[in-house]
């Protein structure tokens, strides 16, 4: 089975090389080999290779900067999306796609459904829903998996921000109103490994929601860095103080709850992730070794 994946230096996409590997070759590409920004490149190279499955992790992420740069983010995460799942129909590969959170407003109270409707107040969002929207047109055989507030220890992100923060300043200031589910990379990227196992040769067109068990803020999630960090001897533990979000304006809106419930993924497929303190711990402790 070859398999193409995008994005192979990002946080999830350097995961995948090594937990599809054993499913078999993989052929793994960045931006300079397959350019997301232009739909009709990316998708002579999915021609070209002729893949049996193709997992999408690469993405424009910069939430803010796609207020201003909503075309190119388009482009990116809805455009070539699209393209590249038509090739897929055509060669009858599987496409899997990884979409956000930020396609819901953020005012529910319970987690969100997969079902419930989508809403998007920000570019980035309204992207990002763009895509899932038209990888479903396509026809293609496709996985579009949810998930959010993903870290890893690779890239850029909130975790090694945090760690990298607190051996710099005698104390932190975090948004503590807006909830989420904290999802390590490398069980993203387990578990497409196994949703890929068991569908790559079977007719399926799911959206599911792949988070950590679990919801805490942003507050939350950084004293639990700082802290379990600290006894690994990754970081000072120093104090994290709690703000609100409207002490920390930023250009794009954010939704204030994005929990997502991956009950459907459970029990259509069996695979469940770890409540969020559980996955950080496995987390900090392979960045200590």
């Amino acid at each position: 089975m070859r398999i193409l994946v995008t994005g192979k230096d990002g946080q999830v996409g350097w995961e995948l090389r090594r937990t599809l590997a054993v499913l078999g070759d993989v052929v793994a590409v960045d931006r300079t080999q397959l350019d997301l920004s232009n739909p009709e490149q990316a998708a002579s190279v999915v021609r070209e290779l002729k893949p049996h499955v193709i997992v999408n992790a690469a993405a424009y992420t910069a939430v803010d900067k796609a207020e201003s740069e909503e075309p190119l983010a388009r482009a990116i995460n809805a455009l070539t999306p699209g393209a590249m799942a038509l090739e897929a129909k055509k060669l009858g590969a599987l496409f899997v796609h990884y979409s956000t959170d930020y396609v819901f407003d953020g005012q529910a109270t319970q987690p969100y459904r997969e079902s419930d409707p989508v809403a998007p107040v920000s570019a980035y969002g309204r992207t990002k829903e763009e895509g899932e929207r038209l990888i479903r047109e396509s026809g293609a055989n496709h996985l579009i998996l949810r998930t959010a507030w993903v870290y890893g220890v690779r890239g850029k992100n909130f975790l090694l921000t945090m760690l990298r923060l607190a051996k710099e300043r005698d104390r932190l200031r975090v948004v503590g109103d807006q909830i989420g589910s904290p999802t390590w990379s490398r069980l993203i990227a387990e578990a497409t490994a196994a949703l890929v196992l068991k569908t790559a040769e079977k007719p399926v067109a799911e959206t599911l929601n792949l988070t950590s068990q679990g919801q805490t803020s942003w507050h939350g999630f950084a004293s639990a860095i700082v802290a379990t960090g600290a006894e690994l001897g990754l970081c000072p533990n120093i104090p994290v103080d709690a703000i609100g979000t409207a002490d920390y304006p930023t250009p794009a809106h954010r939704p204030a709850y994005s929990v997502l419930s991956a009950e459907n993924l459970k029990s259509t497929f069996d695979i469940a992730l770890p409540d969020w303190k559980t996955a950080l711990e496995l987390c900090l402790d392979d960045l200590k070794r």
